[in-house]
C-alpha cells in the first residue's frame, strides 16, 4: 500500500501549477492533478480525473478539489477505477499540501487524517 495525492481543480493551470508546488515539497510523494473540462476550457471532467487517477503510482489517493461540481466528478471517476480513493473536503490548497507534506515526512492516513480534520470547510 502507498498512499498519493491528486489535486483537482477547475482552471487547467491551477491543477498543474499546484501539483508542482507540492512535488517540490514533497518530492517523494506521488503527486497528480486534474484539471479543466474535456476542452481544456474551465470546468472539470471526470476523463481527466480518471487519467490522474490512473497515472499516480500509488495505490491509495488522498483527493483534494477547489469546490463544487469537481467532487461529483471525481466520485464519478473513483467509481470506474481500481484505487481506493479518500476524497477530503478541506480547504484545497492547505488540505492538500499539509497531506503532502505529512506523506513526505512518513506519516500514514490516520495521522493525516487528524490534523486535516480542523481545515475540513466543505
Amino acid at each position: 500500500m502507498s498512499l498519493g495525492v491528486v489535486v483537482v481543480a477547475h482552471v487547467p493551470e491551477m491543477a498543474a501549477g499546484f501539483a508542482k508546488l507540492l512535488q517540490n515539497v514533497a518530492p517523494t510523494v506521488a503527486i497528480t492533478a486534474a484539471g479543466g473540462n474535456s476542452v481544456g476550457s474551465v470546468g472539470t471532467s471526470m476523463d481527466q480525473i480518471e487519467r490522474a487517477f490512473k497515472e499516480n503510482q500509488a495505490t491509495e489517493l488522498l483527493v483534494f478539489y477547489d469546490f463544487g461540481s469537481a467532487r461529483r466528478n471525481i466520485e464519478l471517476a473513483a467509481a470506474f477505477g481500481d484505487k481506493n480513493i479518500y476524497i477530503y473536503d478541506a480547504a484545497f490548497t492547505e488540505g492538500a499540501y499539509t497531506a503532502a507534506t505529512l506523506l513526505q515526512a512518513g506519516q500514514d492516513r490516520a495521522a493525516i487524517n487528524a490534523d486535516i480534520q480542523r481545515l475540513i470547510i466543505k
